[in-house]
């Protein structure tokens, strides 16, 4: 989890290959609107991210009941994202926040060809991101460690160390 441009895609996919499991990338259970939204500059409200969660909840509970774990990179950015995600997926769900300053995040968005989610947008999102309460039990990393780095540290959590 974390705001744009932090690495959820590069460690999501980094810890499903180490855990040979699936990967679902977020960004494409957006609806075509709610890209263009974001595309046209305009920040995504609640009443937008409901049903992208719903569908992202849905397809990692199924991937979970079909492979028994899922890597899932999600912005998740609210408490109540993380909830709603939490009681679609059945068998539970933990959270990595990847955290970057301003300046990292604002240069790693300006160098991303072809991605839809501008730079102008990411001060919506730091505004917008809640910093997981104690009973989350979630890992908070920072983000300018090496992916490698990062993926190791999320293993050794998930095996108990």
């Amino acid at each position: 989890m974390g705001v744009s441009g932090c690495g959820k895609s590069t460690l999501g996919a980094l810890l499903a290959e180490a855990l040979d499991c699936a990967f679902l990338e977020g960004d494409a259970y957006h609806s075509p609107e709610a890209v263009a939204k974001m595309r046209a500059g305009h920040a995504l409200t609640d009443e937008d991210r409901w049903p992208w969660l719903d569908r992202l909840g849905r397809a990692a509970d199924e991937a979970v009941c079909e492979n028994g774990r899922v890597i899932v990179a999600c912005s998740a950015l609210r408490l109540v994202y993380r909830d709603r995600l939490r009681a679609a997926i059945e068998a539970g769900a933990r959270f990595v926040l990847l955290e970057a300053s301003r300046n990292d995040l604002v240069t790693r968005l300006e160098n991303r060809p072809g991605h839809y989610m501008p730079a102008s947008l990411l001060d919506s999102q730091l505004a917008t991101l809640e910093a997981p309460l104690d009973r989350e039990q979630a890992v908070v990393l920072p983000s300018e460690q090496p992916p490698e780095i990062l993926r190791d540290s999320v293993l050794r959590m998930l095996r108990g160390g």
